[in-house]
C-alpha cells in the first residue's frame, strides 16, 4: 500500500471508529430505557443492566458499522478535496479506482467482521440476553405486587399493598400467612416495607406493625407488636424453555436443526431464510461505501466543498437501506425474496466498481461533466 493509500486508509479507520462508537453509545442508551424498568421491578442490580444491554448491542452492528464507514467516507474523501490533497493526488495521474483502494479494502474488511459477527457473535449474544430476560422476569414475577388488590403469592400467602412510595419502598401492608399448616394462620400489619434479594432467597421486610395469631382451639388472640419483622417468599418458579428464534441461532444451529424437534423441522425455511439474510447484510457495508466514493471521486472536483453530492449520497444509502429492510420483510413470507436480497446488495457494489474502473471511462467523459481520463497506477 502506498504512502497516500496509508493516509487515507488511517483517517478513514480513525473516523469509523469514533462514528461507530457515537451510534453504538446511542443504541447502548436506547436499550438501556427498554430494560430498566424490568431492573427497577425486579429489584436486580446495576450490573443486570449493564449486561443485558451490552449483550442487545451486537445485532446493532450490521447497521451501526456500514453508517460508520459511509459516513467516514464522505468527511475525509469531501474533506481532501476541500484542503487540495485529492487534487494534488490526482495530478500525479492517480485514477479514481486508486484514489477508492483504501476504502475498499476497509470495506471488505469490515464486511469480514460483519460476516463473524452475524454468523456467531449476535444470534450468542442475542440469545443469551433472552434468556436473562426470561429469568428475571421467572425469578421476580412473583413479587411485583400491585397496589390496591389481593396479590396470592404461592400457596397459603396472600399481600394486600395499599401503593408504592418512591425507591420501592411498600405502604400499608397486609400479609395473610398459612403456609404452615400445624401452625394458625398469621396476619401481618405494618405501615411499611419492602422487597429485598438475599442469599437464601427473596424476603419481605415489614416495619412498624404488630402480627396477629387466633389459636382456635384456645380461642385466644395473640398479638406481637414489631419494629422490623422478615416474611420469607416462596421461590419463584423456574424458567421456562423457550424455543429460540432463528435470530438467536447461530450458523452452525441453523444449518443442523433438531430433528427430534418437530418445530425446528417445521421452521427450516426460516432457517434457510436467515442463513441467506446473513450472507447478504455485510455485504451494505460495500455498497454503503461505493455510494460514497462514487459521490465523491467521479466528475467535476469542486474546492469549495461537494455538498449536493454527500446529500445525493446519503439519500442514495437511505433507500438502499429501506429497500433491504423490505426484502427481508418480504423473504419471511416468500422464498422469491432471496434472489432480490442479493440483487439489492450485489447490484449497487458491482454497479460501484464498474462506475470506477477503466472502462467506464468513455461513460464518465459523456456524461459525468469536468471527467477526465487518468494515467494508469
Amino acid at each position: 500500500m502506498k504512502i497516500f493509500e496509508r493516509y487515507i486508509f488511517r483517517n478513514l479507520a480513525i473516523g469509523t471508529v469514533f462514528v461507530a462508537a457515537t451510534l453504538s453509545f446511542i443504541v447502548f442508551l436506547t436499550q438501556s430505557l427498554r430494560f430498566l424498568e424490568i431492573i427497577l421491578e425486579s429489584n436486580s442490580s446495576g450490573g443486570s443492566l449493564w449486561l443485558l444491554t451490552i449483550l442487545a448491542l451486537p445485532r446493532f452492528f450490521e447497521i451501526v458499522l456500514p453508517l460508520a464507514l459511509m459516513t467516514a467516507a464522505l468527511f475525509v474523501y469531501n474533506k481532501m478535496t476541500i484542503d487540495s490533497e485529492l487534487i494534488a493526488i490526482r495530478a500525479l495521474g492517480k485514477s479514481p479506482a486508486a484514489l477508492a483502494r483504501p476504502a475498499l479494502a476497509l470495506a471488505a474488511l469490515m464486511t469480514v467482521l460483519l460476516w463473524i459477527n452475524a454468523m456467531w457473535v449476535a444470534p450468542a449474544s442475542l440469545n443469551q440476553m433472552q434468556q436473562m430476560r426470561l429469568s428475571l422476569t421467572a425469578e421476580f414475577s412473583n413479587y411485583l405486587f400491585r397496589e390496591g388488590v389481593f396479590n396470592q403469592v404461592g400457596k397459603g400467602l396472600t399481600v394486600y399493598i395499599h401503593k408504592r412510595a418512591s425507591q420501592g419502598e411498600l405502604a400499608g401492608l397486609m400479609i395473610y400467612d398459612s403456609r404452615d399448616s400445624s401452625k394458625p394462620p398469621s396476619t401481618i400489619l405494618a405501615r411499611r416495607g419492602q422487597i429485598l434479594a438475599g442469599p437464601d432467597g427473596q424476603q419481605v421486610v415489614v416495619y412498624s406493625g404488630s402480627r396477629q395469631e387466633f389459636n382456635r382451639n384456645s380461642r385466644v388472640l395473640q398479638r406481637l407488636d414489631f419494629d422490623v419483622y422478615t416474611i420469607d417468599l416462596p421461590s419463584a418458579s423456574p424458567a421456562r424453555t423457550r424455543w429460540r428464534e432463528p435470530d438467536e441461532r447461530t450458523l452452525g444451529e441453523l444449518l443442523n436443526p433438531d430433528p427430534q424437534n418437530e418445530r425446528d423441522l417445521k421452521n427450516a425455511q426460516e432457517f434457510r431464510n436467515e442463513i441467506h439474510r446473513r450472507i447478504t447484510t455485510p455485504l451494505l457495508a460495500f455498497a454503503f461505501t461505493l455510494i460514497a466514493l462514487n459521490a465523491l471521486l467521479l466528475g467535476e472536483v469542486d474546492r469549495r466543498g461537494q455538498t449536493p453530492r454527500v446529500i445525493l449520497a446519503v439519500v442514495l444509502v437511505v433507500l438502499l437501506q429501506s429497500l433491504a429492510l423490505a426484502v427481508d420483510n418480504l423473504t419471511r413470507s416468500s422464498t422469491a425474496g432471496i434472489p432480490l436480497m442479493y440483487l439489492v446488495t450485489l447490484g449497487p457494489s458491482a454497479a460501484g466498481l464498474l462506475l470506477l474502473s477503466e472502462r467506464s471511462e468513455p461513460f464518465r467523459r459523456r456524461f459525468l461533466p469536468g471527467a477526465r481520463k487518468a494515467k494508469p497506477v
